[in-house]
């Protein structure tokens, strides 16, 4: 018997993880952290459900967290076969996840220390020791090149244009009819036209069956140059002797801020000594970015021949030390980039608890803010936000700046989706609420004339 097993990312946008099974051989796509609340983050501390002792391999869509923040787990509850992804999500995975490590464990210290946890003595979820180990089990393999994950399964990776390395998934072995099928994971479909990574692709087969994101399937990106955006923001920020703090994903976002920031800065309209990257892991990201050139679209790859990449170490000021960050907390007219992306952790809440309560800064919202986040919070119009065991007013100005997602809107879900060879006989929706979900599953059956999808529900069991 043949099966898939949704485990994460159902009805919300974090933790995704798809269990397939052949018999007694099974294989996970992505093992993601999910993050939010904590009643969804409380997932994070709960058994597998499955033996991960018993796992034959797992293959992974790309380094996000909430696709590989899982992994140091897995291999702390017995996993030890091989985990699969790309050549550049590697890298960035290996960032990601000591990363991860070391906040956990610098934010159960603090939370100790301070008194703050429901626990008395909080522990992080894993330690560096165990990101290690994770990270010692990955093979990396080529897109567009089939690979065998284990004799009778397969599998190939097409660039999915959402993140260096991201990937979309094929994977084929018989069902259980015996018949040979192909599933295709979409991961995080990219956006199409904009400057770094090049255009999403879609698989070189037509899938029997395709599970697909749909994180903004309910919404169109609004147009518009995101530099403009960002010049009139740090503009008026400026002119009240402010601060723009950018909470920002250390992989991809802050690589696309880097872009637009440095055209401001050529045109002569932003100081680049006034631009902090305040994050380490954001860091020795951009300087994987560089490693692949590859993977850089037209335009990236004229301004690298052009030596004036916004990527190089001397274009923007970067703050590798907990002492170069809290440095910033004396400056004004600076614009800081720092993680976490949804403001659930990470130097960024530093700099909120020391900025927010001012109305001459602005917080620029430039990312997807999961349900229960601090992010959604102050999108949300929250008067206040509960930091290191403290409330902190929220006087600074709010903006959200939408057109530098890096996940397709509708429109570009609904484009990759017809770039397909043929259209698929079942598809499941995933990565996304309710709501988007289910506009994108209108979406795809009135105007590509699919068949309804299903929002599969979190432990849903489906035949292969």
């Amino acid at each position: 018997m043949a099966d898939a097993t949704f485990l994460g990312a159902c009805g919300t946008v974090t933790g995704s993880m798809t269990l397939l099974s052949w018999g007694e051989r099974r294989v996970l796509v992505d093992c993601g952290m999910f993050q939010g609340g904590l009643e969804l983050e409380q997932r994070n501390r709960e058994p597998f459900p499955f033996p991960p002792q018993e796992l034959d391999a797992v293959v992974l869509t790309h380094a996000h967290l909430d696709h590989t923040g899982r992994l140091p787990l897995l291999t702390m509850r017995g996993f030890r076969g091989p985990i699969y992804c790309s050549r550049p999500t590697r890298g960035l995975t290996s960032l990601v996840l000591r990363d991860a490590a070391k906040l956990q464990e610098e934010e159960a210290g603090f939370a100790r220390r301070k008194g703050f946890s429901r626990h008395a003595e909080p522990e992080p979820l894993y330690r560096d020791e165990d990101a290690r180990q994770a990270l010692s089990l990955i093979q990396r393999v080529q897109f567009d090149e089939p690979f065998e994950v284990f004799p009778g399964i397969s599998a190939r990776m097409r660039r999915a244009g959402h993140l260096l390395g991201a990937a979309n998934v094929e994977i084929t072995g018989k069902g259980s009819d015996g018949e040979r099928r192909t599933w295709c994971f979409s991961g995080d479909v990219g956006r199409y036209g904009v400057p770094i990574l090049h255009d999403p692709e879609p698989p070189l087969e037509a899938p029997d069956t395709l599970l697909l994101e749909s994180t903004y399937g309910d919404r169109r990106h609004p147009e518009g140059d995101p530099a403009e955006a960002l010049g009139a923001a740090i503009d008026e920020t400026f002119a009240r002797d402010g601060v723009v703090l950018v909470p920002a994903f250390a992989l991809g976002r802050t690589q696309d801020l880097l872009y637009h920031l440095a055209r401001l800065a050529d045109a002569g309209r932003l100081p680049a000594d006034r631009v902090f990257v305040d994050s380490p892991m954001a860091i020795g990201a951009t300087e994987l970015y560089k490693e692949f050139p590859g993977e850089h679209d037209e335009d990236l790859a004229a301004l690298v021949a052009a030596d004036k990449s916004p990527f190089a170490l001397e274009r923007f000021a970067r703050c590798r030390t907990r002492e170069q960050s809290q440095a910033l907390n004396g400056r004004d007219q600076v614009v800081i980039i720092a993680g976490s992306g949804m403001c659930n952790g990470g130097r960024i809440l530093h700099h909120l608890e020391h900025r927010l309560s001012d109305p001459r800064n602005t917080v620029l919202i430039v990312g997807f803010q999961a349900a229960g986040t601090r992010g959604r919070a102050l999108l949300d119009g929250a008067e206040a936000l509960s930091i290191h065991g403290r409330e902190v007013p929220v006087r600074a100005q709010v903006r959200r700046l939408q057109m530098l997602s890096a996940h397709g809107d509708r429109d570009e879900l609904l484009r990759w989706a017809r770039s397909l060879p043929a259209a698929p006989r079942r598809i499941f929706l995933n990565h996304g609420e309710d709501a988007p979900r289910a506009a994108l599953a209108r979406a795809l059956q009135a105007e590509l004339g699919w068949p309804l999808s299903v929002l599969p529900t979190h432990g849903q069991r489906v035949p292969w």
